[in-house]
């Protein structure tokens, strides 16, 4: 018994499991949170809404979850887009420009390429999508590396001039003059599912969660096993320890933000080529989707890995709002719930913080003990 007790209680002092359970506290204060503001705005069906939104993602079976898999890819991707550069000692706070630009290079691709096979044409738009996003990503990466400016302050300024150069470029080649949009990209276009569409039946899901999925596997390959990655992380913790052993710190700002960028513009792109009729809208706002990724890094503490189960929880919750909605709660109220989740995922830190405070005294008062 004792043995199986020093157990658990190893396994609760580990890094890994501090970071789930900070995770799960922040959770809980949302979900708290959220059980509250439904109390207030709508008393009567506040349990039922409640029961929805924990549930949502299982409601009806099949369809549901392949709802959650399929809201989930793009904040997936931006998510390890802010993890990666996170890592790499870099906070890329402009996922949603180089989201929006992979967006539209993609949706352009689908639309103008069309001498590249239907069949194979969602391949190229990724591509370009993805390099699309990386480009943007490396115009805050040069400047930093090159003339030491901030790279928050640059990768907001780049948020804004990617939305204005996307609206003057869906105006100038793929505007729907019916509407204020883009055209949308054809299902003949589409990413596959791959009999996806099969397993999840009525769902959105295509094959974009398994590409999403890939990715995120790949960058903590990269991140963890490999010396390119390695070389990354030391110049990102600590820059000078990085030069004296003869790394190129320059070059690791710009390939950390064009990675980062690379993963953010594919996320736009799966989005888009999801055969849904989604279009890209002609309107100064800057896609949710990218700043969602932030709090989704947060919930998976940077970790790949962690990265892909916070994008499915927020999926998940996303799916219960809008089930929330048969029972006439208003959908501000729904937005509201999973703000608040998504807003008390960032005391993750705090909490692990809190954590490891509460161990290091614990351990001082049992040295203080023997002593």
């Amino acid at each position: 018994m004792n043995s199986f007790k020093n157990k658990v209680v190893s396994l609760f002092k580990k890094e890994g499991s501090k970071s789930v359970i900070s995770s799960l506290v922040a959770i809980g204060m949302g979900l708290i949170f959220g059980l509250i503001i439904i109390l207030i705005a709508n008393p009567g069906d506040a349990l039922s809404g409640f029961k929805l939104l924990l549930t949502g993602g299982f409601y009806k079976g099949a369809k549901s979850l392949g709802q959650v898999f399929y809201l989930a890819v793009p904040i997936m991707m931006t998510g390890l887009s802010v993890a990666f550069a996170f890592k790499c000692g870099e906070f890329n706070i402009g996922t949603p420009g180089q989201y929006i630009v992979g967006a539209f290079t993609a949706v352009f691709v689908a639309l103008k390429c069309t001498f590249i096979p239907d069949s194979i044409l969602w391949i190229f738009c990724i591509l370009a999508a993805g390099l699309a996003g990386a480009l943007w990503a490396v115009i805050p990466g040069v400047l930093k590396a090159f003339k030491n400016v901030n790279v928050v302050i640059s990768c907001i300024m780049c948020n804004y001039i990617g939305m204005l150069l996307v609206i003057e470029g869906i105006k100038a080649t793929i505007y729907n003059p019916t509407g204020a949009e883009s055209y949308a990209v054809p299902a003949s276009k589409a990413i596959p599912t791959f009999g996806l569409d099969v397993l999840f039946p009525e769902s959105h899901i295509n094959f974009g969660i398994v590409i999403a999925i890939g990715l995120c596997v790949l960058a903590y390959i990269i991140m963890n096993k490999t010396t390119f990655g390695y070389e990354l992380k030391a110049c990102g913790y600590n820059s000078d320890a990085a030069k004296y052993a003869g790394m190129n710190e320059k070059k690791c700002i710009i390939l950390s933000m064009a990675i980062a960028g690379f993963f953010a513009g594919v996320g736009g792109a799966i989005a888009y080529m999801s055969g849904t009729g989604k279009t890209l809208p002609i309107s100064e706002v800057l896609p949710n989707e990218g700043f969602n990724g932030i709090p989704v890094a947060l919930l998976g503490f940077n970790n790949p890995i962690g990265v892909v189960f916070a994008a499915l929880f927020i999926g998940y919750i996303n799916v219960g709002g809008n089930y929330m909605q048969s029972l006439n709660i208003a959908i501000e109220v729904i937005d509201i719930i999973v703000a608040a989740i998504i807003y008390f995922s960032s005391f993750t830190l705090l909490i692990k913080m809190f954590l490891n405070k509460r161990k290091s005294k614990k351990v001082k008062i049992e040295e203080g003990g023997h002593e």
